[in-house]
């Protein structure tokens, strides 16, 4: 019997996850835009025998400029880059279905697959936030329930168009004077509450036949719509027991919905902060912290709190009068992650903006290599998790270091592969995942 192993998703974002990553002597201020530096870290997290990368995306700019590094380079294009600059890593990109049109979208992850040879994924948000909103026209951002119904939709007439072309619709008789067969292509012609798409798409079906589905909401409307669709999930758990909790509830939903538990992957985050001993990973994570100003972190805790400016003070603790997640539009999972950790371990604001500034919410773990493989092997061995969505907190040294110095020891315990092999891999496959028949063909029978 094979052994079971871990799947590893590296998340890229400018110089690393640590909000004072920036500030570091090492650190380019200005690797967000920069195609060298992404090429490099994709490159790193193949040679670090990843399953994936990750690039985040919001249609907003993010924060305020004082903080970090804003804004960033639309993903999609710059997956496509690092298309031609790797061979086997699969490349996911954030894309909102709130501000986004499906044929569009549809297009450009069939276009991506197809450049990659096979190995695109979507990760597939709603979009809280009021500012998103108005970048569209929009007054206010609409309600969580009705995000997820539109999401819902959205995903069911993207899957139409990738279906729209049956695999064997290119005929290429030259002889014949005949490219393709007109019988198989499908147009949706659908009318919904949320959209109206009536033609086939103007792309071929592409190697996976859709991209790999990702999910990251962990609220109950989330939860429902990855149970249902999903075939990754990144989720956010400060502890072991939350996490089995988590995983066990999704695999449960996913087969009440009908599928294999086994196929959907959930992937924690976390934020290794690593060190040759462990009074070493101790320091270079108080060194990040130090870097903190934390005069921002209190805004951005204010807005994610929906608290007044002003309400807050850095040596207090947060109100004892929060509303509750129902009462949240926005990211419900996250403001419910957030408000618990503080309340449990009675965290001041300024201990609490110092916890979050490496992972927003997800585990930020410092130790020696052995004692972050030590950890990954529990989660993964406890049903807590099927592999993680690694957040180097500074880039590039953080994921140079896992890389380096954390991934030999999952090898050596047999919970990571050493090489992908000769063969070119779709990212379905690296996931352990079928590629999905066309909704238009009937399989044939079982004899």
């Amino acid at each position: 019997m094979t052994r079971r192993q871990l799947h590893l998703n590296a998340f890229l974002m400018n110089t690393g996850h640590h909000e004072a990553s920036w500030r570091l002597p090492e650190s380019d201020p200005y690797a967000h835009v920069d195609l060298a530096h992404y090429v490099r870290l994709a490159r790193t997290a193949e040679r670090g025998t990843f399953d994936s990368l990750f690039l985040a995306d919001g249609p907003q700019l993010w924060s305020s400029v004082g903080q970090r590094p804003a804004g960033a380079l639309e993903p999609i294009t710059l997956l496509t880059a690092l298309a031609t600059a790797t061979e086997h890593i699969g490349l996911i990109a954030t894309a909102s279905t709130s501000y986004n049109s499906p044929y569009n979208l549809a297009r450009k992850f069939a276009t991506l697959d197809h450049i990659s040879g096979g190995r695109a994924g979507w990760n597939i948000v709603t979009t809280a936030g009021a500012e998103a909103a108005r970048n569209f026209g929009l007054d206010a951002e609409p309600a969580h329930a009705e995000r997820y119904a539109r999401a819902a939709e959205f995903l069911d007439v993207a899957l139409k168009l990738w279906d729209s072309w049956e695999d064997d619709a290119i005929v290429a008789a030259k002889a014949a004077g005949v490219w393709g067969d007109d019988a198989k292509i499908h147009p949706p012609r659908h009318q919904g509450r949320f959209f109206s798409v009536e033609g086939a798409l103007n792309v071929p079906r592409s190697p996976q036949g859709y991209p790999l589905l990702v999910q990251a909401g962990s609220s109950e409307d989330g939860k429902r719509f990855a149970a249902r669709y999903a075939e990754a999930v990144f989720t956010a758990q400060q502890t072991v027991e939350d996490a089995r909790a988590f995983y066990a509830d999704l695999k449960s939903r996913t087969v009440a919905a009908g599928r294999d538990a086994d196929h959907v992957k959930v992937l924690p985050g976390i934020v290794p902060v690593l060190g040759s001993t462990e009074a070493e990973a101790r320091a270079n994570e108080r060194v990040l912290e130090d870097h903190i100003v934390h005069a921002h972190g209190v805004n951005h805790l204010e807005r994610l709190l929906h608290l007044d400016p002003g309400t807050l003070e850095l040596d207090g603790r947060l109100p004892a009068d929060l509303p509750p997640e129902s009462a949240i539009e926005g990211a419900k999972s996250r403001y419910t992650l957030i408000v618990g950790l503080a309340r449990r371990e009675r965290l001041t604001v300024r201990q609490l903006i110092e916890r979050l500034g490496g992972g927003r919410g997800h585990l930020t773990f410092a130790g020696t290599p052995e004692q972050v493989a030590d950890t990954i092997q529990l989660w993964f061995e406890s049903g807590a998790a099927d592999g993680f969505n690694i957040m180097p907190p500074v880039l590039p040294s953080g994921l140079d270091a896992f890389v380096d110095h954390v991934v030999p020891i999952l090898r050596a315990r047999g919970l990571l592969r050493t090489g992908y092999g000769d063969a070119r891999r779709t990212l379905r496959e690296r996931y352990g995942l079928p590629r999905p028949a066309n909704q238009h063909v009937i399989a044939p029978a079982l004899v």
